[in-house]
């Protein structure tokens, strides 16, 4: 056996910390919860545990380990999700049909893909650049997944109209009060965006770039539950004017009037959590909002949302820690006490007004691999700086997330920027 070197003995453990993460995020769940899909973007527990499984063993194991044997071929069918060029795959609105294999065969699955891994990291070192890498990206792409997991289950529990908790919070929650909204400014001038190379980044965080960003000024922290009601109460949902026209067309056809899991109970507004059913607490940060509702919020409030460049021009400088999924908070919390341009990591993913568009000179991946990132960007915008159900070490100033702008069952909020 070859001696591993630094790089794939730092992948190794990586791979056995990042495949327990995801058995941890799934064990509160019966194998019942597991299997269901409420809505045709979620997919079940089930599912994610399986696919995060696939994509190692599509792209490591069956290529470069001699012998390899799936437990089942009927898996790259199943569980492949949109990669065309390993084959047709089964429809992702009908994932919760699949009953079987059953969460027993799916756990047996992870472990017979993770031994043969663990055979495979064994043989590796720094010479093994491109196979690194791709134990580097597979390790990234569970991590989404385990949001993805967080996100889902939470929509999954929500219809339950008993409200049930995917786990108990280990501490009370307290009401209190924000910190006052501020502002930091931000002088004209050409910035430079976009990842260096120097570290992991998906390739739609690349190639790093110049752009001209203007005089502007960022709030200091995430908009608020207790700003939101006051939008709210003002007829935000109702007043016409403050709405892009589809997002005026979505809100009506779908009856909008608050954000997403919030449910009014006895003349009070409740929110729906991970941790079940309480009061809205007016000094967490909004979530759970589409990109036209914070379009329309920062119209109400005479201000815009920022552009990717402005936020990652502005939170580069800044260290990324904060609200994840490693705290078991799996909620947003207050910014109360906290410094300037707090809750620019964790907490809520932010919408900017930035379309999902390729930087200038990206080029996608050659192979299946390729598909990753470049083929969805259309009809998508830019969501920046991770959330609470964000798997530590995932983010960077950089990272480029994206949704449809009527999405909202991700973890999503707003901050304000405006011009100077």
């Amino acid at each position: 056996m070859l001696r591993t070197s630094s790089r794939a003995a730092t992948l190794t453990a990586s791979y056995a910390d990042v495949r327990a993460f995801t058995e941890e995020l799934a064990a509160p769940l019966s194998p019942e919860d597991q299997t269901v899909q409420s809505m045709p973007d979620v997919s079940p527990t089930k599912w994610h545990r399986a696919h995060t499984t696939w994509f190692f063993e599509t792209f490591l194991l069956k290529e470069y380990v001699p012998g390899y044997q799936s437990p089942d071929p009927a898996f790259e069918y199943l569980f492949n999700s949109y990669y065309e060029a390993v084959g047709d795959r089964h429809p992702r609105a009908e994932r919760g049909l699949i009953s079987r294999p059953s969460v027993s065969e799916v756990a047996d699955y992870r472990r017979h893909v993770d031994d043969a891994m663990a055979d495979f990291l064994a043989t590796l070192v720094d010479e093994n650049g491109p196979l690194l890498d791709l134990v580097e990206l597979g390790l990234h792409h569970e991590q989404q997944h385990q949001e993805l997991l967080l996100m889902d289950i939470k929509h999954v529990l929500s219809v339950n109209p008993t409200f049930p908790a995917y786990r108990e919070r280990a501490e009370a929650t307290v009401l209190t009060d924000a910190a006052d909204l501020t502002w930091t400014s931000f002088s004209e001038g050409e910035v430079e965006i976009g990842h260096d190379g120097d570290g992991f980044a998906f390739d739609c965080e690349g190639p790093r770039h110049r752009a001209l960003v203007p005089s502007f000024a960022l709030a200091d922290r995430a908009v608020t539950c207790g700003e939101w009601l006051e939008f709210m109460a003002a007829g935000g949902y109702s007043r016409h004017e403050l709405w892009l026209s589809e997002g005026w067309h979505v809100v009506n056809a779908n009856g909008w009037n608050a954000p997403s899991y919030w449910n009014e109970l006895d003349g009070e507004w409740h929110v729906f959590t991970l941790h079940g059913n309480r009061p809205v607490d007016p000094a967490e940060p909004v979530v759970h909002v589409s990109l036209y509702e914070a379009d329309a919020f920062a119209r109400w409030a005479d201000a815009r949302l920022p552009t990717e460049a402005e936020w990652e021009h502005a939170a580069a400088p800044v260290e990324v820690e904060g609200n994840f999924a490693d705290r078991g908070l799996l909620h947003p919390e207050p910014a109360a006490g906290r410094a300037p341009l707090a809750q620019l990591y964790g907490d809520v993913w932010e919408w900017t007004s930035s379309a999902y568009l390729p930087y200038p000179g990206f080029r996608p991946a050659e192979g299946a691999v390729g598909e990753y990132n470049g083929k969805f960007m259309i009809n998508q915008n830019v969501l920046r700086g991770g959330c609470c159900a964000t798997s530590p070490g995932h983010t960077r100033a950089t990272y480029r997330n994206f949704f449809p702008a009527h999405s909202r069952w991700m973890f999503s909020g707003v901050r304000l920027a405006k011009d100077l």
